[in-house]
């Protein structure tokens, strides 16, 4: 018996000894891991917390009109920005202890093994904030114990390099709400239409309610869930101390309006303006060492959002529904700020965006750019040159070339440059070129910002050159400016993530950047409103009459034709406005109403965009006056003449001679370059 109880004691000791052995090894090793994982954690250093933001778009009255991210939609916000009540119900209802803890809440990690092992499987989640946090920016949501010790990892290194609030901050940055939503800022304009930081107790804990199970809790897809889910949060809040049971009970029976749809609407704002923004900004941030990639900008864009819609109501109203493709953009003469852009009919359908990147002839709407070189080479708005059928020949005489008027008509006389302009006579335009030459010509087109190839034929002086609408409305930005260098831009500034601004829009000292003098720049405006005067109707009618019942004040402009384009590109003194109709396809225009579209669209979008503001005349600049001429002779008007027009011309080339004397209209039976510029605007209008 002894013997036996002995052996009993001696294997009870050993056993112990055993259990002890294991226990110090096991602790022993648990000390050496867990010693490695520290040396681990510090030699790794503090695990990026950076993740992607969506970048916002605001108009240019700080209104915000879209958005652009890379698959999760997020509005980084600080703390401060963000209400407390969500901050504290996300503290409440996940993570009691979060203050307190390094990461892990062991007394739930127990709880949470011994469910699981009572369940033989991951049933129970213990995972406090941080360890939420991690698996957000490095994990997935698969329940394994790999990812779980993983997760435990990542939520060490965090709070051994980050204080709680950093933690919090991102936490609350990063969790998922449904909806494409992520962070709270994003998912409180979505579901409420309103910042966190205005987020009221009601608010804020229905949308702490979503994490949960966005598919499950979501007050729109399952408003019943939620409000169960948000009654448990305002339990914890009581619980923990955040609010009293009146403001809970209060919370639970305030009547919350949801957002949602607005912000489904808010998201078609301008969408091929919001891509040239995009496009621009990318060169921005590089020229300030700035990667676009790092997201999270806030872009104050040019857009005007009157102008936008006034735009798109024009384009609804007068755009036939056959298909006709078109583009329009307006912008600032003085700042170059492009205040409305449509690149076509339907983005969703085709972003190709026809301001910017469709190449088409533009026609006669070329034909300021000539004479503005023109002016520069001796030319005058009373300069004659005769418009009869006539033959050019090019390639050193080895092809010839007959252009012809839109009617098949010629003025078989002399007529003079600011008739010619107003009546689009090709006949003229092309004797232009021959005279003055084609590198003048093209150095114009250069310095008022188009591009293109101009070949050296004469059909280039009535516009053959594919060019874009944005460069050509460019240009007569530049002549609106009174010559000046203005840059087109989409952009006042760029802010980052952290609130610091990257890029501001300066306008430049265009006073010492000028591409055209200004009296050159004023003269051809004031030919360019010869397109609405009847005055200067002759074997044809000026191009712009059909406009001019519409036309309340003074508007600068030039159509362009072709076969399959419309163009018409125009400016008051604060407004550039230019627009392009055709088919993509370059199919012909045969329909009037194609035809008419643009001019229309263009008058209508003029008129009501300066509605309520009074008209007022271009500026005139030094060294130019005005002489009331008569436009058959370009004489100085006096009884007895027919058509008298009050024109604009350099001082030195004010015309002396009456237009009843007879020696007068013998020169002008022949082509002459004599006279002086003119003024291109009707009375009517100042009257």
């Amino acid at each position: 018996m002894k013997r036996a109880h002995f052996k009993r004691k001696r294997k009870r000791r050993t056993l112990v000894k055993r259990l002890l052995l294991l226990s110090l090894s096991l602790s022993v090793a648990g000390l050496v891991m867990y010693g490695a994982l520290l040396i681990y954690i510090h030699s790794a250093g503090p695990p990026s917390l950076k993740v992607p933001n969506a970048t916002v778009f605001l108009d240019r009255n700080g209104d915000p009109i879209g958005d652009r991210h890379s698959g999760e939609r997020r509005y980084w916000a600080s703390l401060d920005d963000m209400s407390p009540f969500l901050t504290d119900a996300f503290v409440a209802v996940e993570d009691k202890d979060f203050y307190e803890h390094k990461g892990f809440d062991y007394s739930r990690i127990a709880s949470a093994v011994l469910k699981d092992v009572k369940s033989f499987r991951k049933a129970e989640g213990a995972s406090t904030i941080t360890q939420q946090y991690a698996r957000n920016l490095f994990l997935t949501h698969q329940k394994t114990w790999t990812r779980k010790i993983n997760e435990a990892v990542y939520a060490r290194r965090i709070e051994t390099f980050y204080d709680k609030d950093t933690i919090l901050e991102g936490y609350l940055n990063t969790v998922y709400f449904g909806h494409g939503m992520y962070g709270a800022e994003a998912a409180s304009k979505f579901f409420f239409g309103k910042e966190a930081k205005d987020l009221t107790l009601a608010e804020a804990t229905l949308l702490a309610a979503v994490p949960k199970g966005p598919s499950v809790y979501s007050p729109v897809n399952n408003p019943e869930a939620a409000a169960g889910r948000q009654k448990v949060i305002l339990n914890a809040m009581v619980r923990e101390g955040y609010v009293t049971r009146d403001q809970a009970d209060h919370a639970l029976n305030q009547r919350i309006a949801l957002k949602h749809d607005q912000w489904d609407a808010g998201e078609k704002v301008a969408p091929y303006f919001l891509d040239e923004v995009w496009r621009e900004a990318e060169k921005r941030l590089d020229e300030a060492g700035r990667d676009i990639a790092e997201g999270g900008w806030t872009i104050r864009t040019t857009l005007d959002p009157f102008h936008q819609k006034t735009a798109e109501a024009a384009a609804d109203k007068w755009m036939p529904d056959n298909g006709l493709q078109f583009g329009f953009v307006t912008m600032e003469p003085e700042s170059g700020q492009i205040t409305s852009l449509i690149g076509g009919r339907d983005y969703a359908a085709s972003p190709f965006n026809r301001v910017t990147q469709a190449e088409r002839q533009s026609g006669s709407a070329m034909k300021p750019v000539l004479y503005a070189a023109a002016l520069e080479q001796g030319f005058t708005p009373l300069t004659f040159l005769k418009s009869e059928p006539t033959v050019f020949t090019f390639d050193d005489g080895r092809q010839e070339y007959e252009p012809q008027n839109v009617n098949g008509k010629f003025a078989e006389r002399p007529i003079s440059l600011a008739q010619a302009l107003a009546i689009s006579d090709n006949i003229f335009a092309v004797k232009t070129l021959e005279e003055i030459g084609y590198k003048p010509f093209k150095d114009m087109a250069a310095r008022l910002g188009i591009t293109g190839n101009f070949v050296e034929a004469p059909a280039t002086a009535l516009g053959t050159t594919e060019v874009t609408l944005y460069e050509m409305t460019g240009a007569y930005n530049r002549i609106a400016s009174g010559g000046k260098r203005v840059i087109p831009t989409t952009i006042q500034s760029i802010t980052d993530a952290s609130g610091e601004t990257v890029y501001r829009s300066a306008e430049e000292d265009k006073e010492t950047r000028e591409v055209l003098d200004p009296a050159d720049a004023y003269v051809l405006t004031q030919m360019m409103t010869g397109m609405f005067d009847p005055v200067f109707s002759d074997y044809t009618p000026a191009t712009g009459l059909s406009m001019r019942p519409g036309q309340t004040r003074p508007y600068a402009a030039k159509s362009g034709t072709t076969l399959s384009d419309q163009y018409l590109i125009g400016f008051s003194t604060s407004l550039t406005a230019g627009i392009w109709a055709g088919f993509d396809e370059g199919r012909r225009l045969t329909e009037n109403s194609d035809k008419m579209a643009a001019k229309k669209m263009w008058i209508e979008f003029m008129e009501n965009a300066h509605a309520g503001l009074p008209p007022k005349p271009f500026a005139q600049p030094e060294g130019v006056t005005g002489v009331i001429v008569d436009v058959e002779t370009g004489g100085l008007a006096v009884d007895g003449c027919g058509k008298q027009r009050l024109v604009y011309v350099k001082e030195r080339n004010v015309p002396r001679k009456l237009c009843t004397d007879p020696t007068l209209r013998q020169e002008r039976s022949k082509d002459t370059k004599d006279g002086g510029p003119i003024r291109l605007f009707p009375f009517s209008f100042f009257d």
